[in-house]
């Protein structure tokens, strides 16, 4: 199981059983880049001169707060992950940076917990 970038490009296509968790499916991230820390935890604390500062959630900030949503959500819904359990994953996030490197998406949560 991997996670596929969708794409807009002519000609791209799906892959056959592939599933969509890209907003606004089921399984879409309610965390965004740029958004505000909604706990002040996880990697948006930032001590400045001016005092405690969150910082606009980053890739890596909305994916930790998702992981905790997901968490949270399969303790009252045990099967929201079945449709999940053995497919690639597609949403809109690229799969690495300009340098190379894999950019953290809430489908590699959704992947690692639903085939767990």
């Amino acid at each position: 199981m991997k996670r596929i970038q969708r794409r807009r490009t002519k000609g791209w296509r799906m892959p056959e059983g592939a599933v969509y968790v890209g907003r606004p499916s089921r399984w879409g991230n309610p965390y965004s880049v740029g958004d505000p820390d909604p706990e002040w935890c996880g990697q948006s604390i930032a001590l400045t001169t001016r005092g405690i500062e969150a910082r606009p959630l980053d890739a890596q900030g909305t994916t930790y707060h998702f992981r905790l949503y997901a968490i949270d959500r399969l303790g009252r819904e045990p099967d929201w992950l079945e449709p999940l359990r053995g497919r690639d994953l597609a949403c809109w996030c690229p799969l690495t940076d300009d340098q190379g490197n894999r950019v953290p998406c809430h489908a590699d949560v959704l992947l690692d917990l639903a085939n767990r």
